[in-house]
């Protein structure tokens, strides 16, 4: 499955440096010019998750596989992006593409690195990228509406419940407002999620700061964290100047360098983990001799669904999950000691998945 996570933001806020980071290479140029990178490039990182190294220890496991999480470094957007400034249109198709966005608001004062605007703001900052989406948004429904609303008129049910739902859109838009903040109806996601609106995705503020402040921020980023709390979205801090220097180390000497610096852990875990729960994405494990695995499943998934992320003949010839929780599988030392201590479980086709099961499932050939 794949779950992609765009980082975008105004040029020069430390985009390219984070996505270096996140994937440990350098195919992403990082310079203190606009523009430099004109094409997205895609990454997959593996989600950090103390439980799997557990769980491999216990069953003594040859491989450790966790499970990934795709970024998409995003070249930085302008005020005028939605009118095909600087490049804009190619970038906004490249958001549009992405399940959630990853917004990287610069929060550090630094004469030697530019910026845009010619001052550091990053709330002001944050209202140009939302506003050249919301813009992009409008001249997209705008002009779907119109053949819509005369299908509708003619008795088509289905234009009719697409345009009130636009209509919707449209109206939250107009106030200045994104369209993720519209009450959407379960039933309608579906056609929501169609509209492809770049508004309507999850937004994950990551707050770069200088070094000094990694651990717990300054006022710029606290000023985004009041902003993230009061439209429900998650803000996280991270200096990516820290993460580069960290990316190029051995991992023995990672630890070293963090605790030198203050920090318990890469900030980048935290992008990594906050992107993770803002797509409501969960994960399960499969573990033997062979290996321990994680998968990636969004939130309600039921047995079967998650069996077909591992093969699509596990979903089709479905019988049953063995089941054992992660808190049980430990405490057991293991599945033998869960299975005595009555822990496992047998699921059928309606069981929703939850974080952390270990799962072994049956399927007919």
């Amino acid at each position: 499955m794949g779950f992609k996570c765009g980082i975008v933001g105004l040029p020069n806020v430390g985009k390219s440096t984070l996505f270096n980071a996140l994937t440990q290479t350098a195919a992403a140029q990082a310079a203190n010019y606009p523009f430099c990178t004109i094409d997205p490039n895609v990454g997959d990182v593996a989600v950090p998750d103390s439980r799997l190294e557990k769980l491999a220890a216990i069953a003594h496991s040859k491989e450790i596989i966790p499970t990934r999480l795709t970024f998409v470094d995003i070249a930085g957007l302008v005020r005028g992006a939605s009118k095909g400034e600087g490049l804009g249109n190619q970038f906004l198709a490249n958001i549009r593409e992405c399940d959630a966005i990853a917004h990287v608001v610069r929060c550090f004062e630094d004469s030697d690195v530019t910026h845009v605007e010619g001052k550091i703001a990053p709330l002001d900052d944050i209202e140009i990228i939302e506003t050249e989406l919301m813009l992009a948004d409008l001249e997209s429904l705008e002009k779907r509406i119109v053949p819509l609303e005369k299908k509708a008129k003619g008795g088509d049910k289905e234009a009719k419940e697409i345009s009130d739902l636009m209509g919707r859109c449209l109206a939250m838009l107009r106030d200045g407002k994104p369209a993720r903040l519209v009450a959407v109806k379960p039933e309608e996601m579906k056609s929501f999620q169609g509209l492809g609106l770049l508004t309507s995705k999850p937004v994950l503020y990551v707050c770069n700061v200088e070094e000094a402040a990694a651990d717990g921020g300054n006022g710029f980023s606290a000023e985004v964290r009041k902003r993230a709390a009061e439209e429900g979205a998650v803000a996280v801090v991270v200096s990516a100047k820290i993460e580069s220097e960290i990316a190029v180390l051995p991992s023995a000497e990672q630890k070293d360098y963090l605790e030198a610096v203050g920090l318990a852990e890469p900030g980048l875990n935290r992008v990594i983990s906050a992107g993770y729960a803002l797509l409501r994405l969960i994960t399960y494990f499969t573990v033997g001799p062979k290996e321990a695995r994680a998968w990636t499943i969004s939130v309600g998934t039921k047995a079967p669904q998650a069996a077909g992320v591992i093969h699509t003949d596990f979903e089709k010839g479905f019988i049953r999950a063995e089941t054992i929780a992660y808190e049980d599988y430990i405490a057991g030392g293991g599945e033998a000691g869960a299975r005595e201590a009555g822990k496992l479980r047998l699921e059928g086709k309606d069981y929703v998945v939850a974080d952390g099961d270990v799962m072994h499932f049956r399927f007919a050939n």
